[in-house]
């Protein structure tokens, strides 16, 4: 039997955060997991015994995240596997959105992964292994009206994590983007989710419409989260893990698209695209 793995875990208290725990633990590793909410946590995974540590955590909160990863190594030893996982989704027009939305969105989902992610580093690059998962969206390859806020948090978030896999691989360390579509989660929630703060009369028909959109959707959403957990345990198997992965028929259909809109548009405004170049620069291929 392989040894048992140990995971920290942010955002762990419901939605796809429980799920991958549960795949965790039910795959016989241990978890760390935390959340805003210590009793929330608790009673979220109760009777896991020894495999189950919960420790409140904001990922805004520097000092939070210090205690809590030398609780997950007090009670584990080593941190073999980081989900990035805490987040919420910004929804709405821009232009309604105030300014301290927007900074916060990026404190949590942007600021906070990366803060989480330096104090856990020095651990595995001690042990020259470990997996860092960060939890995006396929919103993160492709941006929507109503969304851009959100998607442009998920985008930074896709640029740091492919720099930092060709950064950490020589050590060990295996940086993976996760890319869910649509989760039967609590994401529309009002407990998940927050919305644009001003109500400008050109976008009432958008809001309205978008509005009609999510409590549609809301916990109908096709993706599955106890089958994504699976599938990142499986990925801990693999020795030349993807970088990136689409979960969900949906995102993959939608990266796909993606994809070739952009071989598309490069190959189209090519004759465009070099004119830029100097006579005597060096060209980078």
């Amino acid at each position: 039997m392989s040894k048992a793995r140990n995971w920290f875990i942010t955002g762990a208290n419901r939605g796809l955060g429980a799920a991958i725990a549960r795949a965790a633990v039910a795959a016989g590793d241990n978890v760390v997991v935390t959340g805003r909410n210590l009793d929330g946590l608790k009673s979220a995974f109760p009777g896991n015994g020894n495999q189950i540590r919960a420790v409140q955590l904001d990922v805004t909160n520097d000092s939070e995240i210090e205690t809590a990863v030398a609780a997950g190594v007090d009670a584990f030893g080593t941190i073999d596997v980081l989900v990035n996982n805490a987040g919420y989704g910004l929804l709405g027009v821009f232009e309604n959105m105030t300014d301290a939305q927007i900074r916060h969105q990026y404190d949590v989902n942007v600021f906070g992964a990366m803060s989480v992610t330096r104090a856990i580093l020095p651990i595995m690059r001690q042990q020259r292994s470990g997996h860092i998962f960060t939890i995006s969206s396929i919103g993160g390859l492709r941006s929507s009206s109503g969304g851009s806020v959100y998607c442009s948090s998920k985008f930074a978030v896709e640029g740091w994590m492919e720099g930092l896999n060709e950064e950490l691989s020589p050590l060990g360390i295996h940086a993976i983007l996760i890319e869910p579509g649509y989760f039967r989660t609590d994401f529309f929630d009002p407990s998940s989710a927050m919305y644009d703060h001003h109500d400008i009369p050109d976008y009432a028909e958008f809001a309205r419409e978008s509005r009609e959109f999510r409590q549609g959707m809301n916990h109908k959403q096709v993706g599955d989260p106890d089958k994504l957990g699976t599938l990142m345990v499986g990925l801990l198997d693999m020795k030349e893990p993807p970088v990136r992965i689409a979960a969900g028929s949906d995102a993959s259909q939608w990266a796909e698209e993606k994809g070739h809109i952009l071989a598309e548009q490069a190959a189209k405004w090519r004759h465009i695209s070099v004119t830029t170049d100097g006579k005597d620069g060096i060209a980078v291929n």
